[in-house]
């Protein structure tokens, strides 16, 4: 088992959240809601306006994102989703928990709100020089007020 960090379009309420609720790809136990300790610009990129959290440590902002303990068989389907090592790239990642919300929490993983948890989250190194310059958010949300929908551009 892995504990995985989502941001973007694999958080609940995104459209690819289905993929994480898939029984037929693996097992994904939602924990927590977390937030980085370190700022990462988080941006939206390409012709596909993908979330990418840059692997740029103390510029932009800390990340909100969820807390997922997964698989083996999840996080082999997540490497592929995700085109590790092309696209993105699975590395570990410390985060603070802002609200454990119950689903599959034992008692190795109980902590308080506020303490500090590793995870792997799947950022980048590989983007394009002038994504630096793009907008940093916070937190992402396909139909947020950015205007920037996120485009399915495959299915797997």
């Amino acid at each position: 088992m892995a504990r995985i960090f989502v941001y973007g379009t694999l958080k609940r309420g995104q459209p690819n959240h289905f993929r994480m609720l898939d029984k037929s790809i693996g097992e994904a136990h939602l924990l927590a809601s977390a937030i980085t300790m370190e700022k990462f610009p988080l941006v939206i990129a390409g012709e596909y306006n993908i979330p990418f959290l840059l692997n740029l440590p103390s510029l932009g902002h800390r990340v909100h994102g969820e807390l997922y303990r997964v698989d083996e068989q999840m996080l082999s389907f997540l490497d592929d989703f995700e085109n590790t090592p092309t696209m993105y790239q699975r590395t570990p990642l410390t985060l603070a928990v802002e609200e454990w919300l119950g689903q599959g929490k034992d008692e190795e993983e109980m902590s308080a709100v506020g303490d500090v948890t590793e995870a792997f989250v799947y950022s980048t190194t590989t983007y394009k020089p002038e994504w630096v310059s793009l907008p940093h958010y916070k937190s992402y949300d396909s139909c947020g007020p950015h205007g920037l929908e996120y485009v399915r551009y495959r299915d797997t």
